[in-house]
């Protein structure tokens, strides 16, 4: 491989993560690290139904990425998304070490138990939350880019994130469920599983109750961008891509 693309591609990273607003960094990284813990709860489970515990902050993580993917593109959301894939495993290594460190301070077996984790799930959510980035990414793009008279406004901007976060959530959502509470659960969970219609229903109302979050808080997420360019954000990292292509 090149070095000079090497170089440049550290580069851009680098100005990259320099130039997106630390706030919208941190959150995106708290809510990936919050969906891993709260994926380990089942919170509904019928026969048709099941939902867990990420449901209720996987939305910001999306609305994260539709703020980055508008701003910046879909190459530095996507850049973004494994960042915060990293930081969630090495949370959950920091996590996993102190859960086998022994104490005689008191009985830890429940705390030592969440903290633990679940390998398989944290290789479904992990593996969902990245296709799915790059799926959200990409759709939130080239949906923008069918706005060609005002690619800018509050109308392009809610078309690319409700549309995007649907379809994106979905994606996460069977492909994690699939992956846990199909091929992994039966063998290591005593049994329990959930069906295909579970996993099916589950995506499909996740995605609703999700998108529903994204109409809620878009707006938020519209004024940031627009704050972003009347700030002049990111200014540095514009410039040097515009450099190198």
């Amino acid at each position: 491989m090149d070095k000079n693309i090497v170089k440049n591609e550290y580069m851009n990273v680098k100005m990259l993560l320099r130039s997106i607003p630390s706030t919208v960094v941190a959150l995106f990284a708290v809510s990936v690290v919050c969906m891993n813990l709260l994926a380990n709860k089942t919170i509904v489970q019928t026969e048709w139904l099941a939902l867990d515990g990420g449901i209720t902050v996987s939305w910001l993580s999306f609305l994260c990425m539709d703020i980055i993917t508008k701003y910046f593109g879909p190459k530095a959301s996507n850049i973004t998304a494994i960042l915060a894939a990293v930081i969630n495993l090495l949370v959950c290594l920091i996590f996993f070490i102190v859960s086998i460190i022994p104490s005689g301070a008191d009985d830890y077996t429940a705390l030592d138990g969440i903290l633990g984790g679940t390998w398989f799930i944290l290789l479904g959510s992990t593996v969902a939350f990245i296709a799915s980035a790059f799926v959200n990414n990409l759709i939130n793009w080239l949906i923008g880019r069918c706005f060609k008279k005002n690619p800018d406004g509050k109308l392009a901007f809610i078309a690319r994130s409700y549309i995007s976060t649907f379809i994106g959530q979905f994606a996460d959502n069977i492909i994690f469920a699939i992956i846990v509470f199909v091929i992994f659960a039966p063998i290591f969970w005593d049994g329990f599983h959930w069906t295909i219609l579970q996993c099916f229903t589950c995506a499909l109302t996740g995605a609703v109750a999700e998108l529903l979050m994204e109409v809620i808080f878009s707006p938020i997420g519209y004024s940031i961008t627009k704050k972003w360019e009347r700030e002049n954000v990111g200014k540095e990292y514009f410039e040097y891509i515009g450099k190198v292509k």
